[in-house]
């Protein structure tokens, strides 16, 4: 254990880069070698810091930490839009982008505000807040006044670096169809961060106003995206066509319903229980029907990132997409064993741990590294050997097992608040 310790706080400390070329800030990056130095990537970045500051706080280092902290959403700040927008990954080098090559619509995710005030929870640095909160406010603007829908769910613009970048509830999917459950469970804890920055920097109208639109989410997360048959979450489908009254086929009956739910068995389902929007009793059904299901999720080295029952499930290494149709990622275990600690679950979050840190002691005894993702039957790394990124969220794990004071992503005084 303690040469896997090491290790990881070596790679920690690699991912802390100084200013170069358009990146006029220090920042934390994905991966030390290739591209990865040049490119920001959007929740990335902000996975990435949460693990930083737990290696950071212990080798006594964290003061020196804040400069690459506000220099990651400084870079991205940067690089906003008129309208608000921000891509979902930056190159300080113009070699680098990907927009040239990869043109799409999507753009960075909702994580911006949770980054900053995962920031400020820990440096308790305020000022810097009243600079950037207008950004921050247009941004999350953005989405709201273009990626709304009338149930009041958020949708991808298209299929391209949605994060989970192959589930099938979105993957060559039509354009503006998916009313993704990954997508909306962010954006859930993204306005309470909204609400709680502008607590600190004292907006009481900024701090209503978002704290208005959370509960508003969390209602239609609940109602549209929650399987009362399946006692499970999922991404909704969108893409209806519009009511006419002048088709006489239609104007008998039209729909009364805004969205079509998809019964797709992906991971991302387990991310409202990280966001605290289950009522305990959903939470208990989530848990027990379908994550602890060996023959869908739950499997001997962690979390299968599709069930096992969906027939595009398949493990194989593959780039642009990355694979997240089965594969183990260390991201999707450390989110769902954060779930499971939220709604009481702690032996089974115990269990998760120790799953995921058996996984990396023996990537990292083998191979000297880790890889993006993994085999659930396995644990042999499938694709990527000499990532980074994500994995480091390891060093978390370990502190919760051993006791140890744990860095934790931001979450608002009633965060998980059973309703």
């Amino acid at each position: 254990m303690n040469a896997l310790k090491n290790f990881l706080t070596k790679l920690g400390n690699s991912l802390l880069s100084p200013p170069t070329g358009n990146f006029l800030h220090p920042s934390i990056v994905v991966t030390k070698g290739r591209c990865y130095p040049c490119q920001l990537w959007d929740w990335g970045n902000w996975a990435n810091n949460i693990a930083v500051r737990q290696i950071a706080t212990e080798q006594g280092t964290q003061d020196t930490l804040f400069s690459y902290e506000k220099g990651s959403v400084m870079n991205f700040l940067n690089e906003q839009r008129a309208d608000g927008s921000i891509d979902i990954v930056i190159a300080s080098d113009p070699k680098y982008s990907l927009a040239p090559t990869m043109p799409h619509r999507n753009v960075h995710k909702p994580v911006l505000a949770q980054h900053v005030a995962f920031i400020s929870k820990y440096t308790k640095d305020v000022a810097w807040l009243q600079e950037i909160y207008p950004k921050l406010d247009k941004f999350v603007g953005y989405y709201e006044s273009n990626a709304k829908h009338e149930s009041g769910l958020f949708y991808f613009f298209d299929d391209f670096a949605i994060g989970v970048d192959n589930d099938p509830s979105t993957f060559y999917r039509p354009d503006n169809s998916s009313a993704s459950i990954f997508l909306n469970s962010l954006m859930y804890m993204e306005l309470g961060a909204m609400a709680y920055l502008a607590e600190l920097i004292g907006n009481a109208e900024k701090q209503a106003y978002y704290a208005a639109r959370r509960a508003e989410l969390k209602t239609a997360i609940n109602r549209h995206c929650y399987d009362e048959k399946d006692g499970m979450y999922y991404s909704c489908d969108i893409n209806l066509r519009p009511i006419d009254k002048n088709v006489l086929l239609h104007s008998g009956a039209p729909r009364h319903y805004s969205t079509l739910i998809q019964r797709l068995g992906c991971w991302s389902s387990f991310l409202p229980l990280w966001a605290g929007i289950p009522t305990k009793e959903q939470a208990e059904r989530i848990v027990k029907e379908n994550l602890l299901d060996e023959k869908a999720f739950w499997a001997r080295y962690g979390v299968r990132s599709l069930s096992k029952y969906e027939k595009m499930y398949r493990i194989v290494g593959t780039g642009n997409p990355s694979s997240w149709q089965g594969g183990v990622w260390i991201l999707s275990n450390y989110f769902v064993f954060k779930g499971l600690l939220r709604y009481g679950y702690t032996d089974k979050a115990r269990e998760l741990a120790q799953k995921t840190i058996e996984l990396l002691q023996a990537d990292y005894t083998k191979n000297g590294g880790f890889h993006e993702y993994y085999d659930p039957e396995t644990g042999a790394g499938v694709f990527n050997l000499g990532f980074t990124s994500w994995n480091t969220l390891a060093a978390n794990m370990i502190a919760y097992l051993e006791g140890r004071e744990v860095i934790e992503e931001w979450q608002s005084d009633n965060f998980g608040t059973r309703a």
